[in-house]
């Protein structure tokens, strides 16, 4: 049962939610958008995290939330569950995110898992993202992990977002706040001591997920309302309407990047395939050969407001949006007391 905190960052949410809905152009998506499948399984009650296996045809990757076990799950398009995995050397203090890339030099699938939920902004000392090699043939199977474990530069945070840039190998962490942030971890990632995130770019209110596409042309970050895509330097390109679902959680892109795939938590859940707008399509044309690709948020992006970060008319928004939140709180308190 939902607390008084909850009800408050709900109201918030909402609010703010509602008055940020002109900010950026949306894209709706009701003449595309399909239910691709159900969950099956009885076992996956709380679907967080959502990937397309990246060698694997016609198969998905999805993990439960907080309170359950290192274990994830690969499913076909039907929903129906064709091998659970336990991941050994790994801890499940709140699983939110994972990931799907390719190993460049090898062609292997890699598979990321974000412990890096912290309803408590600051309960745990470290966060921890497990990398595991994606199994070559689905089978019931226990898989080894190398942790890598991570602290924001300012100070901890709650998150619910993860994502890789196939392009760069840069993983990413979106935080899930009022005024959330991207925050960009090391280029090189070492396991003998915490990585520090670094904030790069700002992110919609309470974002739930995010994703990269696979050709690096955009990213992803989902809220509980929609899903918001940009490019990789932080400038948004187009909200996208999502489907109406009880508690949005997952987001990820197709393999030909042309759609959204995004889930919702609860047993017998769905996923539904949301194609994105002409602008957001895959880049066709090839970069010249040594061409830089286009450039990620930087930090000094992130501290000129760049990407989604407050800038005034942003406050305004806030201001709006306290003050809806104020009186609908100030009313159930009355109502309740």
């Amino acid at each position: 049962m939902a607390g008084v905190g909850d009800v408050v960052i709900r109201v918030l949410a909402v609010a703010a939610a509602t008055c940020c809905l002109a900010a950026v152009p949306a894209h709706a998506a009701d003449d595309g958008t399909e239910k691709l499948f159900t969950f099956k399984d009885p076992g996956i009650t709380e679907s967080s995290g959502l990937a397309v296996s990246p060698t694997h045809e016609g198969v998905y990757y999805t993990h439960n939330d907080s309170a359950a076990a290192p274990t994830f799950y690969a499913v076909d398009g039907n929903g129906r569950t064709r091998a659970t995995y336990q991941v050994r050397g790994a801890q499940a203090r709140d699983w939110e995110a994972m990931a799907a890339t390719k190993d460049p030099a090898t062609g292997r699938g890699v598979l990321w898992f974000a412990d890096i939920g912290d309803n408590l902004d600051g309960a745990w000392p470290d966060i921890s993202i497990y990398k595991v090699m994606e199994p070559r043939t689905l089978g019931n199977a226990t898989l080894p992990a190398t942790r890598y474990r991570f602290r924001y530069a300012d100070g901890a945070r709650n998150a619910e977002g993860m994502m890789i840039n196939p392009k760069t190998g840069r993983l990413y962490v979106v935080s899930k706040e009022f005024a959330g942030s991207v925050y960009a971890a090391p280029k090189k990632l070492r396991t003998d001591r915490p990585n520090t995130l670094r904030k790069v770019a700002g992110a919609p209110i309470m974002a739930t997920d995010a994703a990269y596409a696979p050709d690096g042309s955009s990213y992803v970050i989902r809220t509980y309302f929609s899903a918001t895509l940009y490019k990789p330097s932080g400038d948004s390109i187009s909200r996208v309407t999502m489907p109406d679902l009880k508690q949005a959680e997952s987001i990820t892109y197709t393999l030909d990047g042309k759609a959204l795939l995004t889930g919702t938590e609860g047993p017998k859940s769905p996923v539904y395939r949301v194609p994105l707008p002409a602008r957001a399509q895959p880049t066709v044309t090839p970069s010249p050969a040594g061409a830089e690709s286009t450039p990620e948020p930087s930090p000094q992006a992130a501290a000129d407001g760049g990407g989604g970060g407050l800038m005034a008319k942003d406050v305004l928004i806030w201001l709006a949006a306290a003050a809806m939140a104020t009186g609908v709180i100030t009313f159930i308190a009355r109502r309740t007391r």
